[in-house]
C-alpha cells in the first residue's frame, strides 16, 4: 500500500482493510508519535468539510507531520480561473500526500493521475468517500467484534450519499445483508445493486422503516443533502422523510448501534442521543484512528507503530 493512491475503498483488499482496521486499534492505543517528522501533508477542501478535514488534521498533527492548503477554494487561485490539473501539480511540489475533498465525481480519480504524490479520496460529489468507509468499518468491527454475518440498514439519501455507496463495496467482501430504506426519489443507484447481485450479496428495498431494522446489526443513517438537489422543492418534498426516535428502536437489538456519517439535520432526533445504542459522536472520533492507519500506510512508516 506504500505510495499508493486511495481513490475508491475498493483500491484495497479485504486482507488490506483488516490490515488497516489492526493498524487503526494501535492508533488508538497509542495515538501520539513522531510517526511523519519532517513530513508535508496538503489538505485541499474545494467542498465544505468539519470532521473530514479536522480528523485528517488531527491525525496529521499526532503524528509529528505539517499540514497545509485550504478549507474553502474562495481562498485558492481556483478563483482566478486556475485549473484543477494545475494546482495538484503545483501542490504536489510541497507535500508527501494530498488529501482532496471536490464536488465533481472522478476528481480524486484525475488527481491521482496527475500528482506525483498520493492521493487521498476525502470525498469527490456523490461518489466514493473511503476513508469515511474505514472509520466505518472499524467503528462496525469494535462494536459488533466481526464484519461477517452482518446485517445493515442504510436509510435516507441512499441515491447521493458517497458513504453509502464506499460502505455497501467494503462490506460486500464480508457475509452481509443490506436493508435499503429510502423516499423512491432517493433509492440506491442500480449500477450498486448489480454490484451486489453479480457478488450474491443479499438486499431488501423498501420505502419506510419496518421490521427487518429489528433484526439489523447497524442503522446506518444519512441525511438528505440539499446540496445535491438542483429543484429546491423537491428537497423540501424529501428532506423530513426518515427521522429516527427513540421509541422506533424498542425491538431492536440491545448490540445494535447506530451509526451516521454526520453532520445530521434532523433524521436522528437528539433524545436517541442519550440510547446506549447510538454511536454516532465515537464514530467521529474512529476516524482520527483510521486515518492515522491510512496515512502511515501510504507513507510507509505503518512498520514502526507499536
Amino acid at each position: 500500500m506504500k505510495n499508493r493512491s486511495l481513490v475508491s475503498i475498493t483500491d484495497y483488499s479485504k486482507q488490506e482493510i483488516l490490515y488497516l482496521l489492526d493498524l487503526a486499534r494501535k492508533f488508538e492505543n497509542n495515538p501520539v508519535s513522531n510517526l511523519l517528522s519532517g513530513r508535508v501533508i496538503a489538505s485541499l477542501f474545494f467542498e465544505p468539510s468539519t470532521r473530514t478535514r479536522l480528523s485528517f488534521e488531527s491525525a496529521v498533527q499526532r503524528m509529528g507531520g505539517g499540514i497545509i492548503g485550504f478549507s474553502d477554494s474562495n481562498s485558492s487561485s481556483v478563483t482566478k480561473g486556475e485549473t484543477l490539473r494545475d494546482t495538484i501539480r503545483t501542490v504536489t511540489n510541497y507535500s508527501d500526500l494530498i488529501v482532496m475533498r471536490h464536488p465533481l465525481e472522478g476528481s480524486a480519480k484525475f488527481a491521482s493521475e496527475v500528482s506525483t504524490v498520493p492521493v487521498v479520496n476525502a470525498g469527490d460529489g456523490a461518489n466514493q468517500h473511503p476513508t469515511q468507509t474505514m472509520l466505518d468499518l472499524y467503528s462496525i468491527y469494535k462494536t459488533q467484534g466481526t464484519l461477517d454475518g452482518l446485517e445493515i440498514a442504510l436509510v435516507g439519501d441512499l441515491k447521493y450519499g458517497r458513504t453509502v455507496h464506499s460502505l455497501l463495496m467494503a462490506m460486500a467482501m464480508f457475509d452481509t445483508r443490506f436493508h435499503f430504506i429510502s423516499h423512491p426519489k432517493l433509492q440506491m443507484p442500480d449500477e450498486y445493486k448489480i454490484y451486489l447481485k453479480e457478488k450474491n450479496i443479499h438486499f431488501t428495498e423498501s420505502a419506510e422503516f419496518n421490521k427487518k431494522v429489528d433484526s439489523a446489526d447497524i442503522i446506518y443513517m444519512t441525511r438528505v443533502q440539499r446540496e445535491r438537489f438542483s429543484d429546491p422543492i423537491e428537497y423540501e418534498k424529501t428532506k423530513d422523510t426518515y427521522v429516527l426516535r427513540s421509541n422506533m428502536l424498542q425491538s431492536t437489538k440491545p448490540s445494535m448501534r447506530i451509526l451516521h456519517p454526520l453532520p445530521r439535520v434532523n433524521e436522528i432526533h437528539i433524545e436517541v442521543d442519550n440510547d446506549p445504542r447510538a454511536y454516532y459522536f465515537e464514530q467521529a472520533l474512529n476516524g482520527v484512528f483510521a486515518r492515522q492507519a491510512i496515512i502511515a500506510t501510504i507513507l510507509g512508516v505503518d512498520h514502526l507503530v507499536k
